[in-house]
């Protein structure tokens, strides 16, 4: 199944959405250390509702860890100066889906990382700065899973 990637991600909040998207999809959660928050923080029990335990999550402690653990194929890099727009990707089930850090996005190094396939945009209204880290994953995520007719789930 497809798999997201939170490279250094600081609210917690929005973490505890992404491992309840990660549960309810069936994708797998995995996250960058630093982490802007430890396990223990209420808004990430809160936002994650009672899915920790369904959701697959590994937290690894830098990128390079993460590259190890996951072997990618391809990696999408989602960031507001992407060249490609996410709805014009053809999804595979393996894909890493990576996101930035929330206050500043994806570093340039991490942008250009070797495994990067291409760096891709959400579509916004101009001036228009970011679209929060869960959503984002949310609105990529199911776009990937309906392309392969929601694999899995009761439609």
């Amino acid at each position: 199944m497809f798999r997201i990637l939170f490279y250094t991600p600081e609210i917690p909040g929005n973490t505890g959405n992404a491992i309840r998207l990660a549960a309810v999809t069936g994708a797998e959660l995995h996250l960058v250390e630093p982490l802007g928050f430890n396990f223990d923080d209420a808004k990430l029990r809160r936002a994650g509702l009672d899915y920790h335990d369904l959701a697959v999550l590994q937290v690894h402690k830098d990128l390079a860890s993460a590259w190890a653990a996951l072997t990618p194929q391809r990696v999408f890099a989602f960031t507001s100066d992407g060249e490609e727009s996410y709805a014009d990707i053809s999804y595979q089930p393996s894909d890493v889906l990576l996101f930035g850090p929330e206050s500043v996005g994806l570093p340039l190094e991490v942008k250009n990382d070797p495994r990067v396939t291409a760096r891709v945009r959400l579509p916004m209204l101009p001036t228009r700065r970011s679209l929060n880290l869960a959503n984002s994953a949310s609105i990529v995520l199911y776009e990937a899973w309906r392309q392969h007719s929601f694999a899995g789930a009761i439609v």
